[in-house]
């Protein structure tokens, strides 16, 4: 087996960490916690994501999280959709993650569409990603493990 001549990690505990929280955190702790990892070294942090403030209250500031950390390299916003993407752009945006899940009751309880049909909609985001020069990374969800399906 060959190995590559490095590895990305990317960190991302100010997003998926922190929107498993009872309550939202204040904005202020937040964007410390992503410039204490900066400062820690890590190079790639997914700083927030740009999903429905009403789904997921924990991440209703994004803007303010990314308008506070402008100019910080190496942070990236997870956006579920397109009306996600432009609030990522808005918000100045220069690396975005999408994602698929491998489980389908994963998929519908936390997108509510069918791991085909997010496929899909991930197609639009992307191109539109590419045609503003964002960067863009992709992953999947339970790739290793289900809370649902085992």
């Amino acid at each position: 087996m060959t190995y590559p001549p490095s590895v990305r990690v990317v960190e991302v505990g100010p997003r998926d960490g922190l929107q498993n929280e009872e309550a939202p955190l204040p904005t202020g702790a937040k964007v410390r916690f992503v410039r204490d990892l900066r400062d820690a070294g890590l190079a790639s942090i997914e700083a927030t994501s740009f999903v429905r403030p009403d789904r997921i209250p924990q991440l209703a500031d994004a803007e303010d999280v990314m308008g506070a950390l402008r100019g910080v390299p190496g942070l990236v916003c997870l956006v579920p959709n397109k009306r996600g993407l432009a609030r990522a752009l808005a918000a100045g945006a220069s690396e975005i993650a999408v994602f698929a899940a491998a489980s389908e009751t994963f998929s519908r309880r936390n997108v509510n569409a069918s791991i085909d049909e997010c496929l899909a909609s991930i197609r639009p985001v992307l191109d539109e990603a590419r045609a503003r020069g964002v960067r863009a990374r992709g992953y999947v969800s339970t790739a290793f493990g289900c809370p649902y399906e085992g």
